[in-house]
């Protein structure tokens, strides 16, 4: 039996946006993410959904209240420790692919991994390459990224997300861009990191037929947390 541990858990998160006039976009917000589950955050626009995520993934640091990571309160943590963390424990796949179009796709996957240096680069081409063979993409490896589809593009996101074996995978709207079918594999591709690799994954998501098949769906209004 697998024990499944938080991966997040925060305790009265607050998040205030000071300019042009004060604004509270996060308030008392209580939740946690567990190893292995596969959560989404819904709410309307405006809600607050992309500022918890960014707060959660340490992208944005001005808050009150307290982030346990991995049982880390990242309150505690420097700049470096978050940029390390951020690195190596989380993995971002976001609406846009942000893929560098002049490298090949195997390129784009292993740059989290030449970031964090802590694997000579014949490893970290063999870390790519097996992310792209789990999504089935490795017989693109050396194509350029701008010469696939949105949805393969998309997919080498993930696999770039993938790269460091992060924690937990942090999705900003992941299929905004894609159609229905695209769509469906990036939610397929998900719940087989979620079930047969324990992958923790958040995503925000306004689309409620994703949201819908997740473990559990986040429901935020005007920065509150009203059902989970």
């Amino acid at each position: 039996m697998i024990e499944h541990k938080n991966i997040i858990t925060t305790k009265n998160l607050n998040k205030f946006f000071h300019d042009p006039v004060e604004f509270q976009a996060l308030q008392d917000v209580d939740m946690y993410i567990k190893q292995g589950e596969f959560a989404s955050i819904v709410g309307a626009s405006g809600s607050g959904k992309s500022t918890l995520l960014y707060v959660l993934s340490t992208l944005d640091t001005d808050y009150k209240g307290h982030i346990y990571f991995d049982g880390d309160d990242l309150s505690t943590k420097s700049k470096n420790e978050l940029a390390e963390i951020r690195n190596e424990k989380i993995g971002f796949v976001f609406q846009f692919h942000y893929l560098l179009p002049e490298f090949t796709v195997l390129e784009n996957v292993a740059l989290p991994a030449i970031k964090l240096g802590k694997y000579p680069q014949e490893q970290v081409d063999e870390m790519a390459m097996e992310k792209l063979k789990m999504l089935g993409l490795h017989d693109q490896a050396y194509k350029r990224a701008n010469k696939l589809s949105g949805g393969q593009q998309q997919r080498v996101a993930i696999a770039r997300a993938l790269i460091n074996n992060p924690k937990i995978i942090m999705g900003d709207e992941p299929t905004g861009n894609l159609d229905s079918k695209n769509s469906q594999i990036v939610f397929d591709i998900f719940r087989e990191l979620k079930e047969k690799y324990n992958q923790s994954i958040l995503v925000v998501t306004h689309d409620m037929h994703f949201a819908e098949r997740t473990d559990r769906i986040i429901t935020l209004h005007d920065g509150k947390i009203v059902s989970a």
